[in-house]
């Protein structure tokens, strides 16, 4: 019986990667890693060598090509392409969110700076104005008024690339000073953290702290619900609560990063080894096909 071989593709292995290779190995999987920045593969080759690829390439553009690469030659990935290039684009996440009828604040998409300062006043104030593509909080604004809104739009009018001046703005729910974050595998709601920060962005990145946050029924169907309208076998659900307890969606992350989640859930979750055991699962579908 030939054994299991399975990839984790990622251009940094980091401690998240660590522990996921750790857990798939003790399962007999054979976890091989390959950098992607050295990876590549002919039009029309044979498929590759592993029954399932986990993508944990951490650049959004090189993670969407290797899933589509890897698929176009017959291969399994988790997250698919699909479901990799959807999670990395807001406005494509909001689609699909709405789609499946989950609650989302008011989002909308400006197609040039002007178009957005519009869209900013009939959403009204204080609003958020976010890239397209982005992590970790990075380039996300509060504007908390006219005149803000149109300084941020100015700014982005001068920027060279033109996704740039394309413009993802969202309403501003007020929330208690922290979010939740929901992490996904395979279908079920695994646990939630809440997330504080000193700061209206409350991303680990940024030096939010990670507490346990009660997963309720509510919570677990939501989060199940987004990860499931992406397409993501694997991801971190962003949920925010406004003040009077409506829960809603903000992102769907398909390379979710769980550090922060293990410190703060501890031995209650193995969040690598539920992973694994996803990959598992993935890896007997193929020998069984």
């Amino acid at each position: 019986m030939t054994t299991a071989r399975v990839a984790v593709f990622a251009s940094r292995v980091r401690a998240d990667e660590k522990r996921i290779m750790v857990a798939l190995d003790r399962r007999g999987l054979r976890p091989e890693h390959i950098d992607t920045r050295a990876y590549w593969s002919f039009v029309g080759e044979h498929p590759p060598p592993w029954q399932v690829v986990l993508n944990r390439e951490i650049a959004h553009t090189r993670a969407v090509y290797a899933a589509k690469m890897l698929e176009a030659l017959g291969g399994t990935v988790i997250n698919s392409a699909a479901a990799t290039e959807t999670c990395g684009d807001k406005w494509r996440t909001s689609l699909a969110l709405r789609a499946a009828g989950l609650p989302t604040p008011r989002t909308a998409l400006g197609l040039t700076p002007d178009a957005a300062l519009a869209a900013l006043d009939a959403i009204g104030y204080p609003a958020v104005v976010k890239p397209l593509v982005g992590s970790w909080g990075r380039l996300v604004t509060r504007v908390p008024d006219r005149y803000v809104a149109t300084t941020v739009m100015e700014y982005l009018e001068a920027l060279p690339t033109p996704q740039s001046r394309i413009v993802y703005v969202q309403e501003l729910i007020t929330k208690p000073g922290r979010d939740i974050r929901v992490i996904v595998v395979g279908g079920g709601a695994v646990g939630a953290t809440y997330r504080h920060g000193d700061q209206w962005r409350t991303n680990v990145a940024r030096g939010a702290e990670t507490k346990p946050c009660p997963l309720s029924e509510e919570l677990a169907k939501l989060a199940v619900r987004a990860a499931g309208a992406v397409g993501a076998e694997i991801a971190g659900v962003d949920i925010v609560e406004d003040s009077g307890g409506e829960l809603f969606v903000l992102e769907v992350n398909h390379g979710v990063e769980f550090s922060g989640f293990q410190r703060a859930v501890g031995r209650a979750v193995d969040v690598a080894g539920r992973i694994a055991e996803q990959v598992a699962e993935r890896v007997a579908e193929r020998v069984r096909g």
